[in-house]
């Protein structure tokens, strides 16, 4: 940390911040062929954040260089005393802060915009030359890369790098009574850089075969039966369940503004085979999706228990809320840009996995369905959810039936929780998810498959 920035943080009396920011991304899109979007962008800048007796003062500003920290801090702490004379609060210092030092051991790495577009022109050719007789084809590249920079008033430092890449395909066809059907899929990618995922486009191809069986079978496929059913729904939707369903419900802003969860630390509201987690950077033995290691509050992440055994433990924090709930802040404090101020925000939240393997789990079904792909997804605050369903499969007499055409499935997730009686042993994660919550944010989600009795819609 500069004398510069140094002297500027010891003239604050009570937590301060400055953070600097860029965020790069790359992202190439084909479509039947032609290169439809080519984007490069690069947006840079610093913010300041200053807490005084319960407010906080925030300021930033594009593209400063170093000399220009202390004045964008002045800002803060201008904003933060004009707002505690307007309307105090009068809660005093926070007292969760300490200090924390942390480096990012890999360099930034620049990706080449024409390895994108070369990657994902190939991957077009193979799907057009294979499968002529789809209406529609399209392929996106995107490698994305945030460069964080934190300081703070108790003494943390933090320089972090948030590389991350993936690659969307999707295909359409027409059924016999002239429906469009369409099935998409994420293939590879995660936390890195481009090269480190995607060395050559034909290891995609397998990925990309399966996924046209499945649009084949979805194009001959029926509607469910509407209503309550037992369903096994796969572990991208379970991800979905715990981060739009469940996660938000247990983020310390929406609880204190009355979410479902508010009260109820202590409380049952799942099977107890559910325990369910927002891990920090590592989770099941191995690197977490985005590993994160410390927030933009300067506090060192660790992962955070929500739910264990059935029973909810607790909530998702930042520093005042921790401070308010009487607990130690786990790192949820996030911003997506410079300009943006720290809100409370999942990491890597999922379900952990059982015992079952997803033979078994499919074999114990005498009637009901399969659901393997979702598409998008809505909850509120109460818990109650629709996620868009793409893809899946009737069972009967505990075998895979006829593909389903698309649906919805929906309800209350700590509800249709309390019924899930079993569990794959594998989990899987989604790596391309933004969280929407008033700013984007990267995010992953995950879990294994779950059975339980969920709502489905039919025709």
């Amino acid at each position: 940390m500069s004398d510069l920035i140094k002297n500027a943080l010891a003239g604050c009396a009570s937590h301060a911040e400055i953070r600097r920011q860029t965020n790069r991304t790359r992202r190439v899109s084909v479509l039947s062929g032609s290169l439809v979007g080519n984007v490069s962008s690069k947006s840079a800048g610093a913010s300041a954040r200053v807490y005084q007796n319960g407010v906080w003062g925030f300021a930033s500003f594009g593209g400063a260089d170093e000399s220009a920290l202390p004045q964008i801090l002045r800002s803060a702490k201008e904003n933060a005393q004009l707002l505690d004379s307007r309307k105090p609060k009068n809660k005093g210092p926070l007292q969760n802060a300490v200090p924390t030092l942390y480096r990012a051991a890999r360099p930034f790495q620049e990706t080449d915009q024409k390895q994108l577009i070369d990657f994902a022109m190939a991957l077009d050719a193979y799907i057009g030359e294979k499968y002529p007789d789809l209406t529609s084809r399209s392929v996106g590249v995107t490698a994305n890369c945030i460069e964080k920079e934190l300081y703070t008033s108790e003494g943390a430092y933090a320089y972090q790098l948030f590389p991350r890449a993936y690659a969307v395909v999707s295909m359409s066809t027409q059924s016999a009574d002239g429906e469009t059907i369409e099935l998409f899929d994420i293939f590879g990618g995660g936390s890195g850089y481009f090269t480190d995922h995607y060395s050559d486009p034909a290891l995609l191809h397998e990925g990309i075969d399966r996924l046209y069986t499945e649009l084949m079978a979805k194009r001959e496929g029926v509607f469910p039966e509407a209503g309550e059913q037992l369903c096994i729904i796969d572990s991208a939707i379970s991800g979905m369940v715990a981060h739009e369903a469940v996660g938000h419900t247990v983020e310390a802003d929406l609880v204190l503004a009355g979410s479902v969860a508010n009260g109820a630390v202590g409380k049952t509201v799942a099977s107890e085979l559910v325990s369910l987690t927002d891990f920090a950077n590592t989770a099941f033995g191995q690197e977490a999706p985005l590993p994160v290691y410390v927030d933009e509050e300067g506090t060192l992440c660790k992962d955070a228990v929500l739910i264990k055994d059935g029973v909810l433990t607790g909530y998702m924090n930042n520093l005042e809320s921790a401070q308010y709930f009487g607990v130690a802040p786990c790192g949820n404090a996030r911003a997506f840009a410079f300009s943006d101020e720290p809100l409370v925000r999942m990491r890597n939240t999922a379900i952990h996995p059982g015992k079952n393997t997803l033979e078994e789990m499919i074999s114990s079904v005498d009637s009901g369905y399969y659901l393997t792909k979702t598409q998008n997804g809505q909850a509120d605050t109460t818990g109650e959810f629709m996620f868009g369903i793409t893809m899946g499969y009737e069972i009967k007499n505990g075998r895979l039936g006829r593909a389903l055409r698309d649906t919805t499935i929906s309800g209350v997730a700590f509800d249709m929780l309390k019924t899930v009686d079993m569990l794959s042993d594998t989990v899987h994660w989604d790596i391309a998810g933004y969280c929407g919550k008033k700013q984007p944010m990267a995010v992953s989600m995950g879990g294994p498959a779950l059975r339980c009795k969920v709502n489905i819609g039919g025709r």
